[in-house]
């Protein structure tokens, strides 16, 4: 390995113990803002729903953790690291990322955010923000323990994402393939802020309004995927949340979930939401059966 790139692996490795000190889940991450390490269980034939049950790492934010020994671990395993992902949702701090994407013509998330706080009538309070290298931001915000906040892509304004359970945010001081990622000036003695209660009642799940397929009882693959395939704009992420959280209940997974992914992909859902959406469904499904 280069001495450079030793020295981003190594400073990539320092940012990460210091988030994992003030009780940040990590991972490592590679150039794409990706896990460096690839799943375990790439190349078999069915999808295997393990959150790193088995042992071994590769399981994406499931990975991430606190204890210096083990964040040393992953990174001794990913020496082509360059950044770290901090895991949203996990406790002490319970993140809720707001991350706003500013692209030249495309939407523009710091007015989609100034927009949804003038129309909920909330403030954004001063909190951790870091500078993404495409001339975005990411706001760091804090949720309650008893609310578990999914992952979301423009769905409460145009260029604003949140990242929830099951997500990570870049973290400060990570080289991704367009830059590398800056805490803003003055906001780096800050804390993350709760969430004001508007935005985190907007962020958080909605209960589910449909009819059909019957909550109650073992849905079909039929249901739940004409139940996705009928989505409107707007409630394509919800309603396969909700069909998500079915399939995880049911007693074969696998089946139903690459159903409801082919039938979110036929509804125009980006394949990257797609997965996410899964996650958070796959977290709060197991939280709800086995306990936190």
């Amino acid at each position: 390995m280069a001495a450079s790139a030793r020295q981003t692996a190594a400073l990539a490795l320092a940012h990460a113990l210091t988030a994992a000190e003030r009780g940040l889940p990590v991972i490592p991450l590679s150039r794409t803002k990706l896990p460096a390490l690839r799943s375990p269980h790439r190349g078999e034939r069915q999808p295997v729903p393990c959150r790193g049950e088995c042992g071994r790492p590769g399981h994406g934010v499931y990975d991430a953790t606190t204890d210096p020994a083990a964040v040393r671990a992953l990174f001794a395993a990913a020496p082509w690291a360059t950044g770290y992902g901090i895991a949203c949702g996990r406790p002490p701090h319970r993140l809720i990322g707001v991350d706003l994407d500013v692209r030249e013509g495309g939407p523009d998330g710091v007015a989609g955010l100034d927009a949804l706080a003038r129309r909920h009538d909330f403030a954004v309070p001063p909190t951790v923000t870091v500078l993404t290298p495409g001339g975005g931001r990411h706001l760091w915000l804090t949720g309650p323990p008893d609310t578990v906040v999914p992952n979301s892509a423009s769905r409460l304004a145009p260029g604003v994402d949140i990242r929830g359970a099951g997500g990570y945010l870049v973290g400060p001081g990570s080289l991704s393939a367009r830059g590398t990622y800056r805490l803003a000036p003055g906001t780096e003695h800050l804390s993350p802020a709760p969430c004001p209660p508007p935005l985190l009642a907007l962020a958080a799940p909605p209960e589910p309004p449909p009819p059909h397929p019957a909550r109650t009882g073992t849905a079909s693959a039929a249901s739940l995927t004409a139940f996705v395939l009928a989505s409107p704009r707007g409630q394509r992420n919800t309603r396969l949340f909700w069909a998500a959280c079915r399939a995880y209940e049911s007693p074969a997974p696998p089946p139903l979930l690459a159903a409801l992914t082919q039938a979110a992909l036929a509804t125009g859902l980006p394949e990257a939401e797609i997965r996410a959406t899964l996650t958070s469904a796959a977290s709060i499904t197991a939280r709800t059966t086995i306990g936190p």
